[in-house]
This record gives C-alpha cells, structure tokens and sequence, in this order.
C-alpha cells in the first residue's frame, strides 16, 4: 500500500465532514416529511417485535451482571472486597470472566 501526503489525507478528511454536513441536512429536511416518519416508525416497530425475545434475553443476562457489580461496588465502599469473594463466589467469577475483577 503506498504512502498518502499530509495533502491527500486533509482531503479526505475534509471530504468526509461536507458529506456528513450533506447528510445531516437531507435528514433535517427529510424527518419533517409525514411520509419519512409513518415508514421510519412502521420500520422500528417491526424491527422490535422481531427482535424481542433478543433484547428480552440481553436484559436478563444483564440483570445478573449488573447485580454482582452492584454488590461489588457494596463491598469495595466498605473495604470488604475480600468478603464479597467468600461470600458471593458465582458473582465474583462472572465479573472476573467480564474483565471487571482482575
């Protein structure tokens, strides 16, 4: 792969910004169309009644990360870390296989 110029890559960059300004204003304009926001809003609700069961699962496996850090975040406020690890030995292993714990 060749070298690209200091030149060439500001180029780029600067083209990237004005096609991003370019977006941003057909949305701006766009998003006031009743027909725009009927299709976005049919789109997004068919994209949530097949995806539910996904999310529903997400959340749960959530829910029991989100607690153990929730009684770690107990534990290191009181200075008892060690504890935590005795006494809640399931949570403590799944922080430490999220990389919370090290």
């Amino acid at each position: 792969m060749s070298e690209m110029s200091e030149e060439q890559i500001n180029k780029i960059i600067e083209n990237y910004k004005q096609q991003k300004i370019k977006d941003k204003n057909r949305y701006e304009t766009l998003k006031l169309n009743e027909d725009f926001k009927v299709k976005n809003r049919e789109r997004a609700r068919l994209h949530y009644e097949k995806n539910k069961d996904k999310k529903k699962q997400k959340y749960q496996d959530n829910k029991d990360f989100l607690n153990a850090k929730s009684i770690l975040q107990y534990y290191k406020y009181n200075d008892k870390v060690n504890i935590f690890k005795e006494k809640h030995k399931d949570k403590y292993e799944l922080l430490h296989s999220k990389g919370i714990i090290v």
